[in-house]
């Protein structure tokens, strides 16, 4: 067990290189098992919830090597559908992931409910659809069991965009006899990351990057060498993190492209940044104020499937929120748990207004004060981090294990850029 310890008031400074995308990461370590080829996967951040993956992955039979930092060698040759170990399917909501490449693969997937971060009720009715669209039978009494004799290419219609049922789906689907057309996909940078890799190990996917994927399925995919995306999560993290403590920052690495919903959304709180090639810079000179909407009326930061503002990233938005000048309502429409955070940024000092599990107004500025708080998910934890260096005084965060599952050597990084920031062991 572990706390950060953290003295608030002090700008940060300095250039970082974004991390590889966590949520394209998870599901390109599952899909390796779709070959018995050698697989090598780079820019695979090294965090709780991919270290989780690989244990997953191995637990099948397969080998997992590390080539090099951030880089790792795959081979499934000799996998067997065992029963994911209790001790890792609760650790990490992807373990969901390995149901559609073991059905494709050995026609079998067995598995406990996923755990992960609790913001919420998180339904997985949307992947027995899919994969039982496909021709899976699906079973479920206080774990899962997914059997299929062959999988079939369908015409699948999505009740939600769920973002793991797609990846799930065009797993199994790519290995499918036959043609699939998945419609309301979602189609985050993450699924656009799979299926490029996908594609890479032989597989026939199109409609990349939109609501519509078109899937004809092959007989067997072979090996490929495939690098993931930066994460414009974390990228947005340390925009947030820059502005609300009115430091500077040069992040490296980055995929303009992915940026520009975010680029939108921190506009309504008067942050913005420059880019030069693959970096963009965040200036410690910005407006911090929020701009109306047509009319005087007050802006709305809402969040919704991609290219919409990403959910994850509402949390950030609510602690920057406090450090500008007006009001602003943040509107999370997809966890009713996700904004329950926010009574701790209240005991900090913040004016913030929680409406309904959903909706939160936010006025600002606001002097914070440190505190005791505690991670409950991996963003809302990340939001307590940055409160926390706004805050005067100490701040101690418990429960840093939520954090560190999303963000890479965070301790280290944020010293780096001058932060007062400690990891402490506790009983």
């Amino acid at each position: 067990m572990h706390e950060y310890l953290i003295e608030g008031g002090f700008p940060i400074k300095g250039s970082i290189r974004a991390c590889g995308n966590k949520n394209a990461a998870l599901p390109c370590i599952a899909a390796a098992l779709l070959t018995d080829e050698t697989v090598i996967l780079h820019n695979i951040p090294e965090i709780e919830d991919t270290s989780v993956m690989l244990n997953i992955l191995q637990s099948f039979g397969a080998k997992a090597t590390n080539i090099g930092k951030h880089s790792w060698k795959i081979e499934a040759q000799n996998i067997q559908p065992v029963c994911i170990p209790s001790a890792l399917s609760k650790k990490i909501r992807a373990s969901i992931l390995f149901a559609g490449p073991m059905l494709a693969r050995c026609g079998k997937a067995e598995m406990l409910p996923p755990g992960g971060d609790v913001i919420g009720k998180r339904r997985l009715d949307t992947h027995f659809f899919a994969l039982e669209q496909l021709g899976a039978r699906v079973k479920i009494n206080g774990h899962f069991s997914f059997t299929a004799n062959k999988l079939i290419g369908a015409d699948i219609f999505l009740d939600e965009c769920s973002v793991t049922a797609t990846e799930n789906a065009v797993m199994a689907a790519v290995l499918a006899e036959g043609e699939t057309v998945i419609t309301n996909a979602a189609s985050e940078p993450h699924i656009q990351d799979l299926c490029n890799m996908l594609n890479a190990m032989g597989a026939h996917i199109s409609g990349i990057g939109s609501n519509i994927l078109k899937i004809s399925g092959v007989k067997k995919l072979h090996s490929c060498e495939f690098t993931i995306g930066p994460d414009y999560m974390e990228i947005g993290s340390f925009i947030g993190l820059a502005a609300a403590t009115k430091g500077s920052i040069t992040i490296e690495g980055v995929e303009n492209l992915d940026l520009r919903p975010l680029k939108t959304g921190f506009a309504k709180l008067g942050i913005t940044w420059t880019q030069e090639g693959d970096s963009i810079c965040v200036s410690s000179i910005q407006e911090m104020k929020t701009n109306a909407d047509v009319g005087t009326k007050i802006p709305k930061i809402d969040d919704s499937p991609w290219p919409g503002f990403p959910p994850d990233l509402t949390s950030i938005m609510t602690v920057v929120a406090t450090q500008v000048e007006g009001t602003v309502l943040i509107f999370e429409k997809m966890f009713e748990s996700r904004m329950f955070f926010v009574d701790k940024l209240i005991n900090m000092g913040a004016q913030i207004t929680l409406c309904d599990p959903h909706r939160a107004v936010v006025s600002g500025p606001s002097v914070l004060h440190g505190d005791h708080l505690v991670s409950p998910d991996v963003r809302a934890g990340m939001a307590m981090v940055i409160a926390a260096m706004i805050a005067h005084g100490e701040s101690r965060i418990s429960n840093v294990y939520q954090i560190e599952r999303g963000y890479e050597n965070l301790v280290e990084r944020l010293r780096v850029l001058g932060a007062h920031i400690t990891k402490i062991s506790v009983e």
